[in-house]
């Protein structure tokens, strides 16, 4: 390219508030990519049912998969992002997603799609602490509360369009399960697409001297030092774990199906029921977030959030009340504790040991979300759940609310400790700090 050529293009600069924007726009396209993938099983799971004789323990390997290998490698996809830096790394896993997804969408035998998810769920927790660490990078100049929220906003989006595809898609379902999962892969192109893009702003950036110096090496792992944490780290650590294996199995694995049996809606109606907790999610997270930053409260907000859970399951299992009145109150619920529950817990332990500490929340979340995808799948199965049998549920509805109970139990704890002497903050107005978030979950974004 001939200088006077090379003057006339403008890069996007991470000091300038215009130029970090369409990053933010790139970044937040390959999250939502990847989210409508992680969804894209719930709305076929009674065509895998009915078509491919799957049982409901299959079905939930489908998604419980996806957070097997993450058990493991938690903390690896750090590492890389810390010796390759993030745009690379969003590339990579990017495109081993895309795989991933044409995997799954060729989907026979049954080994095949449970292959595509596997690999799928190696990439796509690193891709989205990648694009977490890339978001970091590009607004360390200011405005990082808002980037992670509006990213956050748009990873909904991802899961919305997934839950709400059976209507407008509708032609593609009304050919079975497979033409939907390569829509999924076309939004893995997309994401993939995304990443591209984005590495080549960002080494042009970095080229330019518009970013800062890579980070230092992260200092290495202790695991020694996990004894000396604080208890009020256990105890949002144990929240955060509990929370999610209640609300991603129901919420993106059996729910649709559930409401097609035991409530009598439509695919398109199920669909659209379960996409309301994350339409709502995306308007009223940053929302709450900001009500935490400016008001405090950070424990109490989780607790209620979390008391909201066991009352979903409560409802949904003893009475015959709307099924909008138990959308409304998880999708409140959704907005409130992932919006306080990772700025709280950087808030809780001290800046470098903060990888290790988020490290361990993403090991033992992966964990649970792919043993209570599986146990939610088998309680159905054995109870023999289905359109001829919809009590079948229930032994699934009070697992999902005595997990939810438990959560409240820890986060109850966590305000009693934090409301007295020994609390960090977390009732009081300060902002959290956010910049060292550099590993995340499905909370943060998650599956």
């Amino acid at each position: 390219m001939s200088g006077g050529a090379a003057s006339a293009v403008r890069l996007p600069s991470a000091a300038s508030g215009a130029g970090r924007w369409p990053v933010l726009a790139l970044l937040s396209l390959a999250i939502a990519g990847s989210y409508y993938e992680y969804d894209s099983i719930a709305p076929i799971a009674d065509f895998l049912r009915a078509d491919r004789g799957f049982t409901q323990a299959q079905i939930g390997m489908l998604n419980a998969v996806f957070s097997i290998p993450n058990i493991f490698l938690a903390l690896l996809g750090g590492v890389l992002i810390d010796r390759y830096g993030p745009a690379r790394v969003a590339t990579w896993t990017a495109a081993l997603c895309l795989v991933g997804a044409a995997l799954t969408a060729i989907g026979s035998p049954y080994a095949v799609m449970v292959t595509g998810r596997l690999i799928f769920g190696v990439a796509e927790e690193a891709l989205f602490i990648a694009l977490l660490a890339g978001l970091a990078q590009w607004f360390s100049g200011g405005g990082t509360a808002l980037a992670m929220a509006l990213f956050f906003s748009f990873a909904r989006v991802g899961s919305y369009a997934a839950d709400t595809s059976p209507g407008w898609a509708h032609a593609l379902y009304a050919h079975g399960w497979r033409l939907p999962l390569w829509l999924a892969a076309a939004a893995t192109a997309a994401s993939f697409a995304a990443a591209l893009v984005y590495r080549v702003f960002d080494g042009r950036a970095r080229s330019a001297g518009r970013l800062p110096p890579a980070a230092a090496a992260a200092e290495r792992i202790t695991w020694s030092d996990l004894v000396s944490f604080d208890l009020s780290y256990w105890y949002i650590l144990a929240l955060n774990i509990l929370f999610a294996a209640v609300f991603f199995p129901f919420r993106s694995t059996f729910a649709i199906e559930y409401f097609q049996d035991a409530k009598g809606l439509t695919l398109q109606q199920a669909g659209l029921a379960n996409s309301w907790v994350f339409f709502a999610a995306i308007f009223a997270t940053p929302l709450f977030g900001f009500l935490a930053d400016r008001f405090g409260r950070r424990s109490l907000m989780m607790m209620i959030g979390t008391l909201l859970m066991p009352l979903v399951f409560l409802i949904l299992g003893t009475t015959s009340w709307s099924l909008w009145i138990s959308t409304a109150l998880m999708g409140i619920s959704f907005s409130v504790v992932p919006a306080v529950i990772w700025p709280s817990t950087a808030m809780l332990v001290e800046p470098r040991r903060l990888g290790t500490a988020l490290g361990l929340v993403n090991l033992l979340q992966n964990l649970l979300l792919a043993v209570s995808n599986v146990t939610a799948g088998w309680l159905a199965d054995r109870a023999h759940a289905g359109p001829a049998h919809p009590s079948g549920y229930d032994a699934m509805l009070w697992y999902f609310g005595l997990v939810s109970l438990v959560a409240f139990v820890s986060v109850a704890l966590l305000w009693r400790r934090e409301s007295g002497p020994c609390g960090h903050g977390l009732e009081k107005t300060r902002q959290p700090a956010l910049g060292a978030l550099s590993i995340g979950g499905p909370l943060a974004g998650s599956e």
